[in-house]
């Protein structure tokens, strides 16, 4: 449905009037070359050959830093940013190389909603919501015969003559999704949609996005920094950094076992499982003769409910110091987490981590501290 080849987006700040550094102007202009150094525009590339891809009918998350290039590479999509390179296509239609007419068709099967709501102060909640369709020419009845159902599937029939004043942040939200769907789109742009609710807001928001997904079939494509978004209804999930596409996985996946380090700082800081400050400041990175392993493993699937740790001490000989431990459930998995140190000589802790390994348990050494005995 959504599929970025080899996108990139770059901004160039300061730039001289009339003189913008694209390579066919500076080859029309060499002569130029020697212009002073404060007319050297600052170059910042927002989107380093992007390749990313979004199925029918999936619910995609892009999660990042601030700055990462999230919002940029949401709005290339329909070209709110236009890509300095690359191809953007969506529905099977290429979006750089229509006209501006052609762009604002394709526009109107692209609904998108945003942080601060966008609604219009001076119309009601009905009149937000029809606008869209009222740029299009649509008539009357028909504008009546879109809307009502929207404002019946969003929550909001008992709300519709009343202002944006009126209402509370999730109730607005509400109105700026009813007026992305009014268009009948077939993909559905969030641009951190909840970053300004509350909790329980944001997981009506949320639960409001999943069935909408359901009932319509809708591709919805959200960036956010917030993990708990993603948790709750991506099927897949896609870690920025500096422009790049550092990691892509199922969401069940990158929860359980993420790949980079950003992946697993990300996770780290939303499952709130680190080691106690005492202990870190203890850590050695490499082991020593008189040292024990500590260790964060992650449990699934299966994992999650076998009695693993009592089998390690058994098996491999050493004791294991649980510090601590959770469960999380990530949509239809659960997920173990525990951080523990394992008490033994270096070839029983090496084995007990290789035992570990063998059982599908995504193991990471946090250290080493010295034993007491």
């Amino acid at each position: 449905m959504i599929t970025l080849r080899n996108v990139s987006k770059t901004y160039y700040l300061n730039a001289p009037k009339g003189r913008l550094p694209f390579a066919s102007h500076r080859k029309n202009h060499a002569a130029e070359s020697d212009a002073s150094a404060t007319d050297t525009p600052r170059v910042i590339e927002a989107l380093k050959n992007v390749d990313f891809h979004v199925p029918p009918g999936s619910i995609h998350g892009v999660i990042g830093l601030s700055g990462a290039g999230k919002s940029t590479l949401i709005r290339c999509v329909n070209l709110l940013e236009r890509p300095t390179s690359g191809s953007v296509v969506v529905d099977g239609q290429e979006m750089t190389g229509l006209s501006s007419a052609q762009l604002n068709q394709a526009r109107h099967r692209i609904g998108m909603i945003f942080q601060h709501f966008n609604l219009l102060t001076t119309r009601n909640v009905y009149d937000n919501i029809a606008l869209p369709l009222e740029l299009m020419g649509k008539k009357r009845a028909v504008i009546r015969e879109r809307v009502m159902p929207l404002l019946e599937l969003t929550g909001l029939t008992d709300k519709a003559n009343q202002y944006p004043a009126q209402l509370s942040g999730g109730q607005k939200q509400r109105v700026a999704i009813a007026r992305a769907l009014a268009s009948e789109p077939r993909v559905l742009l969030c641009d951190e949609a909840t970053s300004a609710l509350d909790p329980q807001t944001t997981s009506s928001i949320l639960t409001l996005l999943r069935d909408i997904n359901q009932q319509l079939g809708l591709t919805i494509l959200l960036i956010t920094h917030e993990m708990e978004v993603v948790k709750s209804i991506c099927h897949r999930v896609s870690l920025i950094s500096g422009g790049e596409l550092v990691e892509e996985a199922e969401v069940g996946d990158f929860f359980t076992a993420p790949r980079t380090q950003l992946g697993r700082e990300f996770l780290n800081d939303f499952l709130q499982l680190e080691p106690p400050k005492a202990l870190v400041e203890r850590l050695e990175v490499e082991p020593g003769e008189r040292t024990h392993p500590v260790v964060r493993l992650a449990f699934s699937g299966d994992a999650v409910s076998t009695p693993l740790i009592s089998r390690l001490a058994r098996e491999c000989g050493v004791d294991v110091s649980i510090l601590q431990a959770k469960v999380e459930s990530i949509q239809d998995r659960t997920l173990g987490l525990m951080i523990a140190e394992l008490l033994g000589d270096n070839e029983q802790t090496q084995r007990a981590i290789d035992y570990l390994e063998t059982h599908d348990l995504n193991v990471e050494v946090l250290g080493h501290v010295q034993r007491n005995d």
